[in-house]
C-alpha cells in the first residue's frame, strides 16, 4: 500500500513537472518570438533625414506667386516642378547628392502647401534619405565584411560618412511610416493605409456576423423545432467552422465579385468574406453561452408573465452575453490575422493611397506584411517586423475593448 501511495505521489509530481515544463517552453518560444520582432521592427519606427538649404524660388518652380494666394492656390502649387527643385538643392551635398529619397520632393511641396509664404525665401528643410543610407545610419550593415556580402556599396558608405561628419544627418520618429500607405521605396512605405483598411474590413465583418450569428443562435437554441431540418443546419454550421479559410475566399470571389460585381480589393468585399468565415464560430459560441443559462431563469421569467421573446432578450441573452463576447473575440482575432481569403478577392493590390471608404481600394495588415516579407529590398525587413508590431497592438487593443465589455456585463448580472 505504501508503495502504491509513493508511486501515485511520484506520478503527481511528474505530471506537475511536465505541465510546468510545457508552460515554460511555450513562454520561452513566445518571448523569443516577441524579442525577435521588436528587435528587428523597432528601427522601422525611426528614419534618417538629411538637412538641405532650399531656395523656394517661384520662377524656378514655374509658379505664379500671386495666383497662389487666390482661391485656386493649391492647384497652382501642385503645378510646380518640385522634383527639379529637389535636384538642384541636392547639388550642395557634392558627392553625396544621390542620398536623397526619390520621393523627397513631396516634402517640399507639402511645406509650400502648408505655408505659401515661404515662396521666394530660403529655408532649411529635413528630407528622407534613401533606404541604404538610412540603414547605415541605424547600424544595420557589417562594414567590416566584403562589399559583395555586406549589402551596401562603398559609394553609399562614403556618402554616409561625409554627411555624418558634416552634421547633416539626423534620426527621428518615422512619421511617414505611421501616416502613409505603401510605396516601392522602403523609406517612403507606410502602414496607415493597411491599418485603416483592416479597421474598415473588421467593421463590416463584425457589423454583419455579430447580429446575424447571435440571432441565429437564439433561434436555433430557443425557438427552432427539433427535427431533421434543424439537425442538418446544426451539422452544417459545425462543419463550416472547420472549413479552411481559403474556401471562403473562393466563395467571396465567385459570389461577391463575379456575380454581384462588387468593387475588387475593397473593405466591403473583404468584410463580407470574413463575415462568412467568422459566422459559424459566433453561432456555435453563442449557442453554448445561451445553453449555459440555468433553466430556472426561464421558468422564473415565464412564471411572472413574461413572453418567450421577453424571456430571451431581457433575461437569457444578457446572462449569456459574456460567453457570446468570448466567441466574438475569437472570431474577430481570427479575421484580423487572415490573409488567404483576402488574397483571392484582390486585396493584395499595390495601393499607394489610404482608403476613403468601404468601397475604396485597400489592403489589410496581414497582406501588407506578406507583401513586404516577399520584397527583395533589405529596407523592407524592418518594415515587415514593424508592421507585425502594429498588427499585434491593434489586436491587443480590440481584445482589450472586448474583454472590458464582457467583464462589464458580468458585473452587471
Amino acid at each position: 500500500m505504501q508503495g502504491r501511495i509513493a508511486a501515485r505521489y511520484r506520478s503527481e509530481r511528474t505530471f506537475k513537472f511536465l505541465g510546468l515544463g510545457a508552460l515554460s517552453l511555450a513562454a520561452f518560444f513566445l518571448a523569443f518570438l516577441l524579442f525577435t520582432i521588436f528587435r528587428d521592427g523597432a528601427s522601422g519606427f525611426r528614419h534618417s533625414e538629411v538637412r538641405l538649404e532650399v531656395n523656394f524660388d517661384p520662377v524656378a518652380l514655374g509658379i505664379n506667386a500671386a495666383a497662389v494666394r487666390g482661391p485656386d492656390g493649391l492647384t497652382e502649387i501642385r503645378k510646380g516642378d518640385f522634383s527639379d527643385l529637389m535636384l538642384r538643392s541636392t547639388r550642395q551635398l557634392g558627392n553625396a547628392a544621390n542620398v536623397v529619397s526619390e520621393g523627397a520632393w513631396l516634402d517640399l511641396r507639402t511645406a509650400v502647401e502648408a505655408d505659401p509664404s515661404i515662396l521666394g525665401t530660403t529655408r532649411t528643410v529635413w528630407v528622407p534619405v534613401r533606404s541604404a543610407i538610412d540603414l547605415l545610419a541605424k547600424g544595420k550593415f557589417d562594414l567590416d565584411a566584403p562589399e559583395i556580402s555586406r549589402g551596401v556599396s562603398d559609394k553609399d558608405i562614403a556618402a554616409w560618412r561625409a554627411l555624418d561628419s558634416q552634421g547633416r544627418l539626423r534620426t527621428s520618429f518615422n512619421t511617414i511610416f505611421t501616416s502613409s500607405a505603401d510605396s516601392t521605396n522602403p523609406e517612403l512605405a507606410g502602414i496607415w493605409g493597411a491599418a485603416l483598411g483592416s479597421l474598415l474590413t473588421l467593421a463590416v465583418t463584425i457589423g454583419l456576423s455579430f447580429p446575424v450569428g447571435v440571432l441565429a443562435a437564439i433561434y436555433l437554441e430557443e425557438f427552432a423545432p427539433k427535427n431533421r431540418w434543424t439537425d442538418l443546419v446544426e451539422v452544417s454550421i459545425n462543419n463550416l467552422a472547420a472549413v479552411p479559410s481559403i474556401i471562403f475566399g473562393l466563395l467571396g470571389l465567385a459570389v461577391f465579385l463575379n456575380v454581384f460585381n462588387m468593387p475588387r480589393s475593397s473593405p466591403l468585399v473583404g468584410g463580407l468574406t470574413l463575415a462568412l468565415m467568422t459566422l459559424p464560430v459566433i453561432v456555435i459560441s453563442a449557442r453554448v453561452a445561451i445553453k449555459a443559462v440555468p433553466p430556472s431563469i426561464r421558468d422564473a421569467a415565464l412564471g411572472i408573465g413574461a413572453s418567450p421573446i421577453q424571456v430571451v432578450f431581457q433575461h437569457v441573452l444578457p446572462l449569456g452575453l459574456p460567453g457570446i463576447m468570448t466567441g466574438t473575440i475569437i472570431g474577430m482575432a481570427r479575421a484580423l490575422g487572415e490573409t488567404a481569403p483576402l488574397l483571392l478577392i484582390g486585396m493584395r493590390a499595390f495601393v499607394t493611397d489610404t482608403p476613403m471608404g468601404f468601397t475604396s481600394p485597400a489592403t489589410v495588415l496581414p497582406v501588407q506584411v506578406f507583401l513586404w516579407s516577399d520584397d527583395v529590398q533589405r529596407g523592407f525587413v524592418e518594415k515587415t517586423s514593424a508592421a507585425i508590431i502594429v498588427l499585434l497592438l491593434i489586436l491587443l487593443l480590440l481584445n482589450s475593448v472586448a474583454i472590458y465589455l464582457r467583464n462589464r456585463f458580468e458585473r452587471r448580472w
